[in-house]
């Protein structure tokens, strides 16, 4: 009989736990019921908040820089660095999490940070970048970050545009000419799970702003400055798949700095080595804080099982709640998906419990699929 050997590649549990933590308390669970049991950990992630920890956990090194955060006070953010390889993510600098509770800026935050970061990754000679988007604070097209690299944005009266996106409805001008020359030899790969316009229905504004504190007034009007920079960029660009990612930056990217588009979880699991993991394992649990329909569009937990179905390996996943109908999981190639909320209903207890209600979980995985 072939002997087991397991591959942990989870995502977070946003809120509770991160990967790192999910990939120890599975290991924990699984070798109570099998001790000795081969276990290999890959925390993964799909190019949004725990990018660059996940790249660390995998053995790049942690980097550190002082930038501007997205409501332009100083910030400390990391990227991971790996030989020529960096990971860079821009909800390190120009996050969600950079806001105090309950402060908004949605016509005003900047992705400067982002563009600083991205400097800072050129300067230790990173020559492949994978720009990680996601979690994002600013809605200014990723004109901020151009402005980091050396674009000029100016108004109709020569003087530069002001911070964020509202602001681009005086744009006049756009001088991409200063940019960083060292961009030019630079393979930049824009990593994102969403393939959104930058502007429209399903634009920036429209489908993310409010989370980002935006009211139906600056909605309207972050799409309208939208429209109006991507009108001086560049003719018939809004609409590139991707563009619409964190707050527009994927356009900034696409547009201005040519990078190339790739589904988030897909770079990252060529970046982490998982193949190789892959082809060593004879299960993997994959997993998320929540398994629900945004899983399916470009998650870590479907892109870990697409790739482990189509190497004929079996798939289980741990979550916190599960909101997936069976044919739906195993449509994704998920063989069985373990939610703590069945061990524990209240939200709040479950999330505050969620290390060892997952040991758990992995307990029962362990019985199920991998005793006697």
């Amino acid at each position: 009989m072939e002997t087991a050997r397991v591959l942990v590649a989870a995502d977070k549990f946003k809120g509770s736990l991160t990967a790192v933590q999910v990939a120890e308390r599975v290991t924990a669970g699984l070798r109570r019921v099998v001790p000795g049991l081969a276990v290999e950990t890959l925390p993964v992630a799909d190019g949004g908040d725990g990018t660059v920890a996940a790249a660390v956990a995998a053995g790049f090194e942690r980097r550190e820089a002082r930038v501007t955060g997205p409501l332009g006070d100083p910030v400390t953010a990391a990227y991971a660095l790996r030989g020529d390889t960096a990971v860079v993510e821009m909800a390190e600098a120009s996050g969600l999490q950079h806001l105090p509770d309950g402060v908004f800026a949605p016509l005003t935050a900047t992705t400067y940070g982002s563009g600083e970061l991205l400097k800072a990754a050129l300067e230790a000679g990173a020559t492949t970048i994978v720009f990680g988007v996601g979690g994002s604070a600013t809605t200014d097209g990723g004109a901020g970050m151009l402005a980091a690299l050396g674009a000029r944005f100016l108004d109709a009266d020569g003087k530069p545009v002001a911070p964020g996106g509202g602001p681009l409805a005086t744009l006049a001008e756009a001088d991409l000419s200063g940019l960083d020359p060292r961009l030019a030899d630079v393979d930049l790969v824009l990593a994102s799970d969403v393939d959104n316009p930058l502007t429209g229905p399903k634009g920036a504004p429209e489908v993310y702003g409010r989370q980002k504190g935006a009211s139906e007034e600056d909605i309207a009007v972050l799409d309208a400055a939208l429209t109006h920079y991507a009108s001086v960029l560049g003719p018939d660009t809004a609409a590139l798949p991707g563009a619409g990612a964190a707050g527009g930056i994927g356009y900034g990217a696409l547009v201005a700095l040519g990078a190339r588009f790739r589904p988030g979880i897909e770079v990252m699991l060529d970046v982490l080595g998982f193949a190789p993991a892959l082809a060593r394992a004879t299960l993997v649990i994959t997993g998320e804080g929540s398994l629900d329909e945004q899983t399916l569009h470009g998650k870590a937990p479907a892109g870990v099982a697409a790739a482990a179905r189509a190497a004929g390996i079996e798939v289980v996943a741990v979550c916190g709640r599960l909101a997936l109908p069976p044919e739906a999981l195993e449509k994704a190639g998920i063989r069985r998906a373990y939610a703590l909320a069945d061990l524990e209903p209240d939200p709040a207890v479950s999330m505050a419990q969620a290390g060892p209600l997952l040991e758990q979980a992995a307990e029962s995985i362990a019985r199920d699929f991998l005793a006697g």
